[in-house]
C-alpha cells in the first residue's frame, strides 16, 4: 500500500510548515512617529549616562551632581560614623547617574544618587526584613480614579532630595 504524502505550497518534500510570521512586531522601527517624536528621541539619546564612578569622575557635569548630592546628604545628617560590630562586614555603595529631561526633550539636570548595594546582603545574617518606600501601581491607579471621580486636580513634581527618615513638623 502506497503512503500518501501531503503536498503543500510551502515546500516540495511533503512536510507542512507554518506560514505564520514569527516576529510580526518590529520593535526598533520608528515608523508611525511624527517629527516631534523623532526630535525628542534624538535629544534623549544624545546624553550618555555613565554606568560607574570611573566613567563619571572628572566630568564637571557629573562632579557637580555628585557634590550636590553629598551636600544634601550631609545637610540632612543621613549617616553617622560608628564602629563596625565584630565579625560583620560593611555593605558597599555605588553611584547611579541619570540625565533628567523636560517634557519637550530638553535636558533638565544631571542627577546622581548614592545607593547601597543591598544585593550583597544575606538574609538572616545581614538583615531580617526590608522595606522599600515605593508606591505600588495599583495605589497610584486608585488615587487617579478617586481624583477623577471627585473632580480633584492632580499635579506631578520632582523632589530634588527626599529623605524619608526625617521628622515631620
Amino acid at each position: 500500500m502506497a503512503k500518501k504524502v501531503l503536498k503543500t505550497p510551502n515546500n516540495n518534500n511533503g512536510v507542512r510548515r507554518s506560514t505564520r510570521v514569527k516576529y510580526p512586531v518590529q520593535i526598533f522601527t520608528y515608523d508611525g512617529f511624527v517629527a516631534h517624536h523623532y526630535a525628542y528621541m534624538v535629544k534623549i539619546i544624545q546624553e550618555v549616562e555613565p554606568t560607574c564612578f570611573e566613567q563619571a569622575v572628572g566630568n564637571p557635569k557629573w562632579d557637580n551632581a555628585m557634590d550636590e548630592k553629598m551636600v544634601a546628604l550631609d545637610a540632612n545628617v543621613i549617616w553617622e560614623l560608628v564602629a563596625l560590630p565584630k565579625d560583620k562586614k560593611a555593605i558597599g555603595c555605588k553611584w547611579v547617574y541619570k540625565v533628567k529631561h523636560n517634557a519637550d526633550g530638553s535636558m533638565s539636570r544631571y542627577k546622581a544618587k548614592l545607593v547601597v548595594k543591598g544585593y550583597a546582603q544575606t538574609y538572616g545574617i545581614d538583615y531580617e526584613e526590608t522595606y522599600s518606600p515605593v508606591a505600588k501601581m495599583t495605589t497610584v491607579r486608585a488615587i487617579i480614579a478617586m481624583a477623577t471621580t471627585k473632580g480633584w486636580s492632580l499635579h506631578q513634581m520632582d523632589v530634588k532630595n527626599v529623605f524619608l527618615d526625617g521628622d515631620l513638623q
